[in-house]
């Protein structure tokens, strides 16, 4: 079944969406694109040759319009997903949920009860090294989780904090926790769950003009005995590959960008994955590929072709923000945080 989408914002993040409709073109059909800015319209269709529209409406009231990719600022998601809901579309959102706790919690209900289906775009988990990595800890290769640590130092420069309302909390929500991080720390909730409870630090460093976090260390402690942490930033120049690493009781992974390597206490190694470089954690924040884009947009159009859910749907993706929400909390509050189940 080919499927007619519409597209709402055109901004930086809407590259890697255009690149991925067009390599899907044998599944979906792009009716409109929208953006508030004729400038970005006429540039986005003469990049990619897919039309524009200059009213959102165009695409909200096309009763041949089944979905939204909905890739507009954090504090526009829960009206606009809202205006989707009412419209009947379901939607394909790129991260975060919303710029705010109520507001993320508002967008995956809205859909919820419009009997929708809400996709979000947290790519990490369909790299192939982290798919492997799932499979090992599903297995009981790597034994009982012991220890385990997420590192995102990461480098963005002024020209990115040049956009107006870039960096702040009353249009982003966030800072390298919900705006960059946000991708890691999903993936790595995905392999090993939600903590009990989070002692965090989080500090804004001055070097841009920006009201929030840019420097983050947090300890996370669960249940079942494992202990992590988690050390963000976006002031480490010139920017290096994402880390998570997990020691078991049968052995250790090392998940470096989209390079995986396992030492077994067997002797065995396990290696996957194609590179370990940075996939934009430096300057350019859109150096990499837009395979693991054209991944999920497959996987949300498989989720409507069949009546089921994606793999990271509004649900799924709010055990993320509520790691995010604790972790700021406690910084706030300098004691020990409990994360809400729900």
């Amino acid at each position: 079944m080919r499927r007619r989408v519409g597209v709402i914002g055109l901004g930086m993040a809407a590259t890697p969406h255009a690149q991925s409709l067009l390599d899907l073109a044998d599944r979906v059909e792009v009716a409109g694109c929208f953006s508030p800015s004729a400038e970005r319209r006429a540039a986005f269709a003469a990049r990619f040759g897919l039309p524009a529209v200059d009213r959102a409406e165009a695409i909200l009231d096309d009763p041949t319009v089944s979905a939204v990719l909905l890739l507009t600022p954090p504090d526009t998601h829960a009206d606009l997903v809202a205006r989707c809901a009412a419209a009947g579309k379901h939607v394909l959102l790129e991260k975060p949920l919303d710029a705010t706790p109520a507001g993320c919690r508002a967008v995956v209900e809205s859909m919820e009860r419009a009997g929708l289906t809400l996709g979000v775009m947290l790519q990490h988990r369909f790299r192939a090294a982290a798919e492997r990595l799932a499979e090992l800890l599903r297995t009981g290769t790597l034994g009982r989780p012991l220890s385990a640590s997420v590192v995102v130092r990461w480098w963005r420069d002024d020209a990115y904090y040049a956009q107006p309302g870039r960096g702040m909390k009353a249009r982003d929500g966030g800072g390298v926790l919900l705006t960059q991080a946000i991708h890691t720390l999903d993936l790595y909730v995905s392999l090993l769950g939600l903590p009990r409870e989070v002692a965090a630090f989080a500090n804004t460093s001055g070097l841009r003009p920006i009201d929030t976090e840019d420097v983050v260390c947090a300890a996370l402690r669960y249940d079942g005995g494992l202990l992590a942490t988690v050390d963000a930033t976006t002031a480490a120049y010139p920017g290096y590959p994402e880390r998570i690493e997990i020691a078991g009781t049968a052995g250790s992974a090392l998940l470096t960008g989209d390079r995986l390597e396992v030492q077994l206490r067997s002797g065995g190694t396990v290696q996957a994955g194609e590179t370990a470089g940075t996939l934009g954690g430096g300057a350019d924040p859109m150096a990499f590929s837009n395979a693991h884009h054209r991944a999920v947009l497959a996987d949300f159009l498989d989720a409507l072709d069949d009546g089921t859910q994606p793999r990271v749907s509004g649900r799924e993706a709010l055990k993320v923000h509520r790691l995010i929400e604790t972790i700021l909390k406690s910084s706030e509050s300098g004691a020990v945080t409990a994360v809400p189940k729900d």
